[in-house]
């Protein structure tokens, strides 16, 4: 029998190839307004709880620059920079939706050393080794090409830096699994109805999600792109994923 995860739905707002980025981008414009409401109902607030690990795990620390990729309305971004009194990382976050960072930018209190810019994932516009963190929550399985996203990341943090990636995963269990996803194919599209008249706004996670790899393969990928030392954190049993990554500290094939 065919797996929950297995199915992948048509959406308006899905193609693969060159059209990706024009359709996401005008999803993201349509529901930027109240995304940061429905992600809060989507999760019963427990985004905010897999955000705070998140951090957590890629541990920014004083002096420290970090890249917020996909950054939406800046929550991670803001979390990033928001420490101790004597705390001071540098963050800046990046969306390709101006809509987004129209938000993120009026809900940032002045006193964060945070800043937004709008730009492409896939050629980032920061020189080579510019960050010590690359974070990006919910933002991957968005992206066209997920190895190019892997590879821009790769190339702008400096030699040891972490990449840390919160996304949708994969649960290892059959019957966690398939819960989930029917949980995701039926609940997504009324709160698409509910909030925009429309049940591909947000039947469009469960389109990406049904194709994105599990969290073992984006970490299997991460390594592909150069990073060493990558872990795999999950939550709810692997219904959320952490794959927490090293940009290794020499090019693979040298030693000192």
């Amino acid at each position: 029998m065919e797996r929950a995860h297995e199915a992948t739905p048509e959406n308006r707002y899905y193609a693969p190839g060159e059209e990706r980025a024009e359709k996401v981008h005008r999803l993201f414009s349509r529901i930027a307004r109240r995304y940061d409401r429905i992600n809060d109902l989507m999760s019963w607030g427990m985004h905010r709880v897999w955000k705070r690990r998140l951090v957590s795990l890629a541990d920014p620390r004083s002096g420290e620059k970090a890249l917020d990729i996909c950054c939406g309305t800046g929550d991670v971004a803001r979390r990033l920079a928001a420490g101790p009194l004597n705390f001071s990382c540098e963050v800046v976050g990046l969306d390709f939706t101006e809509e987004m960072l129209e938000i993120a930018r009026k809900v940032t209190p002045g006193n964060l050393r945070v800043s937004y810019r709008q730009g492409d994932a896939l050629a980032l516009p920061f020189p080579d080794a510019s960050f010590d963190i690359v974070t990006c929550a919910y933002g991957l399985r968005n992206l066209a090409d997920l190895d190019r996203g892997l590879a821009e990341a790769s190339r702008v943090l400096r030699p040891g830096g972490r990449l840390a990636s919160l996304e949708f995963g994969r649960p290892a269990n059959l019957l966690l699994s398939t819960l989930y996803f029917a949980y995701l194919r039926a609940a997504l599209p009324i709160f698409g109805w509910i909030f925009f008249g429309d049940p591909h706004t947000y039947g469009y996670i469960f389109a990406t999600v049904s194709r994105f790899p599990g969290q073992r393969e984006l970490a299997a990928r991460m390594k592909d792109a150069g990073f060493d030392a990558v872990e795999v954190h999950d939550s709810m049993g692997g219904a959320m994923g952490i794959c927490l990554a090293r940009k290794a500290s020499k090019p693979a094939g040298k030693s000192s």
